[in-house]
């Protein structure tokens, strides 16, 4: 979210006047989009803060500015505690920054942090700053109604609301006139996108019966972008358990080119503190959502987020998480120990009882056996003929390309002559627990 925020910023500065630079050095405006989701990110902020001081003290005209969540949950706190910085934005209120710069240049306090209901840059066509060329971020929903108890997002990025549809096949058709080959749909929870005319979802039930009638639905929104565009490879992140509908599923495998993989976040998979986290689904319900989505689509991918050392978490709860885990065999997943945020019912009702060494013990055995599961799960593809979107080079050797399947595993095979945004039929010879590698089935030449 962060990334495509990051290219509506550039947007709206370049209406204003400024130029994109690759070098901090030669800025004369510094800005930092921050994350206020654990503690590490915002510290890795301030601990960047500090690499500017020198910077700023040899150009007296440089300005630094705080975007997105830390912005949004710290507020005019930031002026105060980071002397550096000149000006702080909240995610809603980015295109209030050429009056907030102006503020700067009369040594004013630049701050605006105003949450939004209705504000989604529907309008904005986003300078595509973090790309490849390949593949685009499109926004499709901003801000979050699920109240997990450990989660600064609600407070940070504010009620959930859509964006009108029409907008967001315009940006997909300015992306595929450019020759994009992939997009990916990104929401805080994008099965809770519903368009009914504009407003904040929980204020649908006041819609007119004609607003409900003609109201879309995330399916919906599939469908359009996947027949609209049936040469774009579509993606999209996160989906939250309890809002995912079968329709989506069966969308999915209607349309070749709405990859198979699906990340859906479970956090524990133990009942007890999925109901301590406010996860409004049980770990049965969640399974059930799992076999349902391999039914419909057999080699579907399925990623995780998984967080360990929640307050009052027991043995026997990790447990269920590994036994979870174990039955589920996701392809990856995203891992971290519980980090306390202020503000979330969490940091307010439940004490942060776990200790650091013990978080750290059951966070590395959550890893060890998803690197196992991952290792087996790629282990399935060997001998088998996969589609690849060449989307970089490969890390370890520029001989070698690197894409990206269907089912978001990353693939590595020689050069040949093809180039970025090829799509290639790859035979898969051997994998590790985080690639897959191998040779096309007949080389062009």
């Amino acid at each position: 979210m962060n990334f495509a925020d990051s290219e509506v910023v550039a947007s709206i500065l370049k209406m204003d006047g400024y130029k994109l630079t690759d070098k901090a050095e030669d800025a004369n405006l510094l800005l930092l989009n921050t994350c206020s989701i654990r503690d590490k990110a915002e510290q890795t902020v301030r601990n960047k803060l500090k690499n500017f001081n020198s910077q700023k003290k040899e150009n007296k005209d440089l300005k630094v500015g705080l975007l997105g969540c830390m912005a949004e949950r710290l507020k005019e706190k930031l002026l105060d505690e980071e002397k550096i910085v000149d000006l702080v934005v909240g995610p809603d209120s980015y295109k209030d920054l050429p009056n907030l710069l102006d503020e700067v240049e009369h040594n004013q306090r630049a701050v605006n942090v105003i949450l939004s209901k209705s504000e989604t840059y529907d309008d904005i066509s986003p300078v595509r700053i973090h790309n490849n060329g390949i593949n685009a971020f499109v926004s499709i929903t901003r801000g979050c109604d699920n109240m997990c108890t450990f989660c600064v997002v609600p407070f940070t990025r504010g009620r959930e609301r859509s964006r009108n549809p029409d907008s967001i096949l315009r940006e997909i058709n300015e992306l595929n006139e450019k020759g994009y080959k992939e997009i990916t749909l990104l929401g805080q929870n994008v099965d809770s996108y519903l368009w009914y005319g504009g407003g904040p979802k929980k204020d649908f039930k006041k819609a007119s019966e004609y607003q409900k009638l003609n109201a879309k639905r995330f399916s919906d929104l599939l469908e359009l972008v996947a027949t609209n565009f049936p040469e774009i490879r579509i993606r999209f992140s996160t989906s939250n358990p309890q809002d995912m509908t079968v329709d989506v599923i069966e969308t999915m495998a209607k349309y070749e080119n709405i990859c198979n993989h699906i990340h859906l976040p479970i956090q524990s998979g133990s009942d007890r503190i999925l109901k301590k986290m406010n996860r409004l689904h049980t770990r049965q319900e969640y399974l059930e959502l799992i076999k349902k989505i391999r039914e419909i689509i057999p080699n579907c991918g399925i990623s995780h987020d998984m967080i360990t050392g929640f307050p009052t978490e027991t043995e026997r709860d990790h447990q269920d998480t590994l036994s979870l885990m174990e039955e589920v065999k996701y392809d990856f997943g995203y891992m971290f120990a519980y980090s306390e945020r202020p503000g979330t019912y969490a940091a307010r009702h439940f004490k942060d009882d776990i200790s650091p060494k013990l978080k750290q013990r059951r966070l590395e055995e959550i890893i060890t056996l998803q690197q196992k599961h991952s290792f087996e799960r790629n282990r399935r593809f060997i001998n088998s003929k996969c589609s690849v979107l060449i989307d970089k080079s490969s890390k370890k050797s520029d001989d070698y390309w690197s894409g990206r399947t269907s089912e978001n595993n990353v693939v590595v095979f020689p050069k040949y002559n093809f180039s970025l945004g090829d799509v290639v039929d790859v035979k898969i010879n051997e994998c590790t627990t985080a690639t897959l590698i191998g040779d096309i089935y007949k080389v062009k030449v």
